[in-house]
């Protein structure tokens, strides 16, 4: 059996206030065809389907666009809830679904009916464990002690290989969590919404002992904690944090005795997005920054005073510039006296050339500034005088 792992869709997301979702479906009808050509038997999604509660109009149109293409294309789907989905919204419809080969679990219980899908070998269960908040779910049971993230998922999980073991065969699990042992570069982003609260929440890998594959969601960047258990990350990039991060999946294949190859899908990225640094005339007329003209674009301008319509600028050059910061090279050490201090003994003049001074990082009035200081300051005087 040949399985497609994927996970944080997140339809809806916008970048910067730019909408991804042309960009999101062009990524999506790459994926569907990876499923056509290399004859996917199941697309797994572990999670964050949509990026909202409350996804529009659009976003629905999009994923049932793409759910009709995957069936069409010959694969099942396999699909849980994250924690930026709403349960009953994605869950709308699911048994009707269901019998379509689209598999959407989001009910807290729902780990306990497992989607089998049977291929030469026999039977295999994919058990989908939806994003389950401890807070919401533990009234359900009030014999078992469900404060974290850890004693949830250690209770689906006993249950789970309980279930395994009546029933026999291979199995596959879904879930969105912060498992402990990600690799430093597929560290949470500033996308994902933190779950891990003073650290209760992270789930030890031990927890998803037993099924031959556990597909893994909620980091947006690919990561194999074992050769069992892989987060995919997002097919999209959603934020500067990810950029350089590979956008795919993973091809999972199970054999007659467990898991065999997995196979890293790399799909296409629609716009890169870079990080471009220097003075603000080398990023708008170097030549070394033609390649990024295209690109979404974060620039930080480093000189020692911040130009004046930077972003405006910026844009001339890269359109999709939508990130400006100001990191100056050189930062002038204001010193610790307090503003009475600053201005005791001085002019006006001096006092509006220090406070210049002051926020400018340094640099203080042009000739042209002085002249116009001491013009206005000349006019204030007489008014005064005549009042």
């Amino acid at each position: 059996m040949k399985i497609l792992h994927t996970s944080d869709w997140h339809i809806g997301r916008t970048f910067h206030t730019h909408s991804t979702l042309e960009h999101l479906g062009q990524v999506l009808a790459a994926l569907v065809e990876v499923v056509r050509e290399r004859q996917i038997d199941v697309v797994a999604v572990a999670g964050d389907v949509f990026d909202s509660a409350m996804p529009s109009k659009e976003a629905f149109t999009l994923l049932a666009s793409t759910l009709r293409d995957i069936k069409a294309a010959g694969a099942a789907v396999v699909m849980t809830s994250g924690n930026h989905d709403s349960a009953a919204r994605l869950g709308f419809q699911a048994e009707w679904a269901s019998l379509a080969g689209i598999h959407v679990i989001t009910r807290h219980d729902q780990y306990r009916e497992p989607v089998t899908i049977t291929d030469a070998h026999g039977p295999v269960h994919f058990y989908g464990i939806p994003y389950l908040e401890p807070v919401l779910i533990r009234h359900h049971y009030p014999d078992v002690v469900l404060k974290t993230h850890e004693q949830v998922l250690g209770f689906v999980m006993d249950q789970v290989r309980d279930d395994l073991a009546a029933r026999g065969g291979r199995s596959v699990v879904l879930s969105h969590c912060f498992a402990a042992g990600i690799a430093p570069a597929a560290e949470a982003s500033d996308v994902e919404r933190d779950i891990t609260a003073g650290g209760l929440d992270v789930v030890p890998l031990s927890v998803f002992d037993g099924p031959d594959y556990v597909a893994l969601g909620h980091i947006h960047g690919r990561s194999t904690l074992t050769e069992r258990a892989r987060y995919s990350g997002a097919p999209l990039h959603y934020s500067f944090g990810e950029a350089g991060k590979p956008r795919g999946g993973w091809l999972v294949e199970l054999n007659a005795d467990g898991l065999g190859p997995v196979e890293w899908i790399d799909l296409p990225v629609p716009r890169r997005l870079s990080e471009l640094r220097g003075p603000m005339d080398e990023l708008l007329g170097d030549e070394r920054f033609a390649d990024n003209e295209g690109d979404w674009v974060k620039a930080i301008v480093t000189d020692q005073v911040r130009p004046l319509d930077s972003m405006k600028k910026l844009q001339g050059r890269f359109p999709h510039c939508v990130m400006l910061e100001h990191r100056p090279t050189i930062v002038v050490d204001a010193g610790v006296a307090t503003y009475a201090e600053r201005i005791k003994e001085k002019s006006d003049p001096d006092i509006i050339a220090g406070f210049l001074e002051y926020v400018r990082n340094g640099e203080g009035p042009t000739e042209f500034e002085r002249e116009l200081i001491a013009e206005v300051l000349n006019e204030q005087g007489i008014r005064q005088a005549n009042a």
